[in-house]
Formats: C-alpha cells, sequence, structure tokens
C-alpha cells in the first residue's frame, strides 16, 4: 500500500486544486443549474478539454478529469463530461499566476477565452463565410421572416 501511495505524484497537492466543471460557464445554464458566472460573460456549452486548453495557455498547473461528472448535470453524454483541476495557489499560499488570485477569476477568464479559440472561431467563422459567398442563404432567411 506504502508504495503505491509513494508512487503517486503528491496527491495532497493535486486535492488542493480547485474543480472547474463546464457547467459553471456555460450560458445555457441557470444558477440554479450550477452557473456561477454572469450570463453575458459565460459561453456557450463549453467543453472540458476547452477549459483545460485556455488555462494551460495562460501558465496554470492543470489536470483533465475525464471521466467526472457534475453532480447537477442531468445530460450524460461525453460532451457534458470532465472536469478540470486547476492549481490555484503555490505550497506558500501565494497565486500560482498574480493575475488569478480566485476561483472566479479563473472562471472569468476561460469564460472570457473559450469563444476565441481556434476550434470555435474556425467553426462559427467557417460555416458562416461559405453560405454567404455560396448561395445568399442569409437572404433567404430574411425573406421568410416578411
Amino acid at each position: 500500500v506504502m508504495a503505491a501511495a509513494a508512487g503517486a505524484a503528491s496527491p495532497a497537492d493535486k486535492e488542493r486544486f480547485i474543480c472547474i466543471y463546464p457547467a459553471y460557464l456555460n450560458n445555457k445554464k441557470t444558477i440554479a443549474e450550477g452557473r456561477r458566472i454572469p450570463m453575458d460573460k459565460a459561453v456557450e456549452n463549453p467543453t472540458s478539454t476547452e477549459i483545460q486548453d485556455v488555462c494551460a495557455a495562460v501558465g496554470f498547473n492543470v489536470l483533465l478529469e475525464k471521466n467526472k461528472m457534475y453532480p447537477r448535470e442531468w445530460n450524460r453524454d461525453v460532451q457534458y463530461r470532465g472536469r478540470v483541476r486547476i492549481q490555484l495557489k503555490q505550497d506558500d499560499g501565494n497565486p500560482c499566476l498574480p493575475q488569478f488570485p480566485t476561483r472566479k477569476s479563473v472562471m472569468l477568464y476561460a469564460a472570457e477565452t473559450i469563444p476565441k479559440l481556434k476550434t470555435r472561431t474556425q467553426k462559427m467563422g467557417g460555416s458562416d463565410q461559405s453560405i454567404q459567398q455560396g448561395e445568399g442563404g442569409k437572404k433567404g432567411k430574411g425573406k421568410k421572416k416578411k
């Protein structure tokens, strides 16, 4: 038993990492369903991988736990699974990154940055342009509204 425990990379530290579930940043959710930041700052259906990407990019020590579920998440799809653990503070109690003193600041940063991810911008931008150039899909929609 001792050998197994010693082999793990300092579990005490990992346990102290903050958890961020995608639900915290999801603008499709209500506060009761687990959203923790203002609606206007939240993102549409963020994934744990996206949260991991933006936090790792800014220099956090990040851990992705793919099979964890947010308890209030009724949808069991893979897309809604996962949580990200982030090392917010160093051993001495100081923030790892001075610009992120609180978990709230990390959540707001992630929500602000996820829409700028390449995976998001390509999906959004690419499809829109092709429609406009192709058959003026936008115009057709407009006429139907009238």
